[in-house]
């Protein structure tokens, strides 16, 4: 019978990345020319875990860090979306087991400063977060977005 792994197991799971790939043809239109970063889950977290309190990243500034750590064109925008999402739920199934510093995953955003309501406690639980690091959040229809996001974008190196 299959074990399903635990969300820290996934995330410990680099299989055979961090690997740079040439864009291929298929994906030219929409990335265009050049080469793609793939990380590993690992260095997804380690870049989240790098934001301090009361400041905030994006999926896209990862994306730029990880390509700029490897030489690559671009990040993949596909593994290092769901490689935050892993994060996020091994950070709360950590908190879980009593560990005191986990992955500030809330921190994370989604692009425009989009919260994303698939990481753990969904919008309440980071509105909750986010408010008590100094953030206002604003509701724009079904979305919720960090206001003026921009102004608290950390700046991280690779």
């Amino acid at each position: 019978m299959y074990k399903r792994k635990s969300w820290r197991e996934k995330l410990l799971d680099d299989k055979d990345l961090p690997k740079v790939v040439a864009i291929g043809p298929k994906m030219r239109k929409q990335l265009g020319t050049g080469t793609v970063a793939i990380p590993a889950p690992r260095e997804v977290d380690a870049i989240m875990r790098r934001v301090p309190e009361g400041k905030l990243i994006t999926i896209n500034e990862i994306r730029a860090i990880v390509a700029r750590k490897h030489g690559a064109s671009i990040g993949c925008h596909i593994t290092c979306g769901i490689f935050a999402w892993i994060a996020a739920h091994a950070a709360e199934e950590a908190l879980a087991a009593g560990e005191k510093k986990i992955t500030p995953y809330w921190r994370t955003l989604k692009s425009g400063g989009e919260l994303n309501a698939k990481y753990p406690g969904g919008f309440d639980g980071l509105q909750k977060q986010l408010k008590r690091e100094g953030h206002r959040v604003v509701v724009r229809g079904k979305r919720m977005f960090v206001e003026n996001f921009e102004k608290n974008v950390a700046r991280l190196r690779p």
